[in-house]
């Protein structure tokens, strides 16, 4: 097999992109003396930095800024003999086929990659049953890509292995006695939330000498929680929020035990770690753990065991918030309790 150079277009969120990172590791499985490229959005490339199966990032968000004739040239120089839509944009696909990249691979249910694919996967993500990070693969089989993976299996494709080295103080905030936790209570929007009451509940309920508590979260976020979170449990938590860019964060998350979020980036950084991942979950398709749940060794969603659609169309879910913090801090016991087996 000659080496290929294959772009794998992905330029939304953090967890997306996460998801994302099995297929990488599978085509370097299956060709490895591939040349990966990963288009992106600047905000992810840490993530892309961490991962063993890529060899380049490009930035979409410099691309973007360009004229049309500098991004199609810009294209060209990644000198690529493919390009995987996996998020699909109609700009994007007109650049690849501007550009002339030979195997242009996308879905039949957009109109425009009619035009611009010569290689079209029939995918519909709406109404699947599987999981994204398995849907993903669907787009494979122009490569004759096309086994079946189960999230078992997909959880040793990460390649997360590249971890950037933390500085001596922020390590040593790391307690070796304690089960190291890491609330992630906020998701920029980007998802339902368990709600800040809960999460200040559960900092209450948590047994001091067996848990050492951290907040994370942007400088934003930070102000939103401050009254009910930060500066209330002030003795009882370490504040971490806008104190560590993205490739600190995922080396944090390395360091610790757990992390609970909600469907958020952070949640599936903890994931691909192999660490307590628990996320808070809303039983609304397609926002649901079926599709969106993080995919690790220990991984573990809390959801409400029913359909829901009565809050689709409001902001608050009664159904994640009758998820109770009695109920994550069984969860947490029985971890430590299994940690001691």
């Amino acid at each position: 097999m000659n080496r290929k150079r294959i772009i794998i277009s992905r330029t939304d969120s953090i967890g997306d992109v996460i998801l994302t990172l099995p297929l990488a590791g599978i085509l370097k499985k299956e060709f490895p003396a591939s040349y990966l490229i990963f288009l992106g959005r600047t905000y992810t490339k840490a993530i892309i930095e961490t991962c063993e199966h890529i060899d380049e990032f490009a930035d979409w968000d410099l691309i973007s800024s360009m004229d049309n004739d500098q991004a199609i040239e810009e294209f060209r120089k990644l000198k690529a003999d493919s390009i995987i839509h996996v998020f699909p944009r109609k700009e994007i696909n007109s650049l690849a086929r501007k550009a002339d990249i030979p195997i242009r691979i996308g879905t039949k249910n957009r109109t425009y990659h009619w035009v611009g694919c010569n290689k079209l996967v029939k995918l519909s993500r709406k109404n699947s049953e599987l999981h994204e990070s398995q849907l993903n693969l669907k787009l494979l089989s122009p490569f004759n890509i096309n086994k079946e993976f189960s999230l078992e299996e997909l959880q040793q494709y990460y390649g997360f292995n590249k971890l950037k080295e933390l500085s001596k103080d922020i390590i040593a905030l790391i307690d070796k006695d304690k089960f190291n936790l890491i609330l992630h209570p906020k998701s920029k929007g980007s998802a339902r939330e368990w709600g800040l009451d809960n999460f200040a509940k559960l900092i209450e309920i948590l047994p001091k000498d067996k848990f050492k508590i951290f907040i994370t979260g942007t400088t934003v976020e930070a102000e939103l929680m401050n009254d009910q979170l930060i500066s209330k449990y002030a003795n009882d938590i370490t504040d971490l929020t806008s104190k560590l860019d993205l490739s600190k964060l995922i080396a944090f998350i390395n360091q610790a035990d757990g992390l609970i979020g909600a469907s958020t980036g952070p949640l599936h950084i903890a994931a691909a770690l192999g660490k307590h991942a628990l996320g808070i979950y809303p039983p609304i398709r397609p926002m649901h753990p079926g599709r969106w749940s993080p995919v690790g060794q220990n991984a573990f969603c809390f959801v409400v065991d029913k359909e829901c659609n009565e809050c689709r169309k409001i902001s608050v879910c009664e159904c994640m918030h009758s998820i109770s913090p009695e109920m994550v801090k069984e969860k947490l016991e029985s971890i430590i309790l299994n940690n001691k087996q």
